[in-house]
């Protein structure tokens, strides 16, 4: 059993973001990576779009299935990890680090306090 980091948020779609200045980096849980099997393909939307909380907003195909990764808050996509592109590993081999998908900026800030805390999702993905 895996321990979700807990200096972050989690849906319980196991999307994980993490407030940093304001903005929330986004990524998929252990639990969701390994569910997936070994990640071969991402599609990233692009920078600039304005997303809607439980939107789709990444595809990631593995050698199981193809996933949908959802928007936790609504906001607009500010950046996004291009690197995975290239090597779409990361996200097995680094799911709470390189990683990430991108950076959102929410339209409310106070909608990251609603999503569930480690021990609350933990104990969902267990």
């Amino acid at each position: 059993m895996t321990v979700a980091p807990d200096d972050r948020r989690y849906t319980d779609q196991h999307e994980w973001a993490r407030l940093e200045e304001g903005r929330l980096r986004i990524g998929i849980t252990d639990y969701a990576q390994e569910a997936l099997g070994d990640v071969v393909f991402i599609e990233l939307p692009e920078p600039g779009a304005h997303v809607e909380a439980g939107a789709t907003v990444a595809e990631v195909e593995s050698t199981k299935s193809l996933a949908e990764v959802y928007a936790p808050c609504s906001g607009t996509i500010v950046e996004v990890n291009r690197g995975l592109v290239d090597a779409p590993e990361r996200i097995n081999t680094d799911p709470y680090g390189e990683g990430w998908f991108l950076l959102l900026e929410p339209d409310d800030p106070g909608s990251y306090g609603l999503l569930l805390d480690a021990a609350a999702y933990d104990a969902i993905s267990t």
